[in-house]
């Protein structure tokens, strides 16, 4: 079963860095969240957010040429993953995501429609759409 909620209509940056910041709260260790989004619509602006919402202050980003970027805090470890670039199913499993479903992880995965029956089964789904300079954020569970 799909549950979804209101969409929320972002209209800068800063909004999608908050966004971020918010839903860092709400999601514990073990969480799975997927993000889903044309290029350039956010998904590693919210995903700066989030780091941000959890105490991190450094650089972060995009994963789309090294596939997976690890932030290791103190108490979690975020591993941010980019799934753009990848085409054949092997490569989904050679990225051994599951070897990062620990307790103190939390996986972000950008372009989760292009191997969703590979990857680990999501918290959280969060779809980004763009419609006149604003960013349309879906979430669904």
């Amino acid at each position: 079963m799909i549950i979804s909620f209101t969409p929320k209509i972002i209209s800068s940056e800063k909004e999608m860095l908050l966004l971020g910041q918010k839903i860092a709260n709400f999601y514990p260790k073990g969480s799975v969240i997927y993000l889903s989004g044309e290029l350039g619509s956010g998904k590693t602006t919210l995903v700066r957010g989030f780091l941000r919402g959890l105490g991190y202050r450094g650089l972060v980003k995009s994963p789309t040429y090294s596939l997976i970027e690890i932030y290791k805090l103190s108490t979690v470890e975020i591993v941010h993953v980019d799934l753009y670039r990848l085409e054949e199913p092997e490569e989904y499993l050679n990225l051994g995501l599951s070897d990062y479903l620990k307790n103190n992880s939390i996986l972000l995965i950008e372009w989760p429609e292009k191997s969703e029956k590979f990857l680990p089964f999501r918290t959280l789904w969060i779809k980004i759409n763009i419609r006149d300079k604003k960013r349309i954020v879906k979430f669904s569970i």
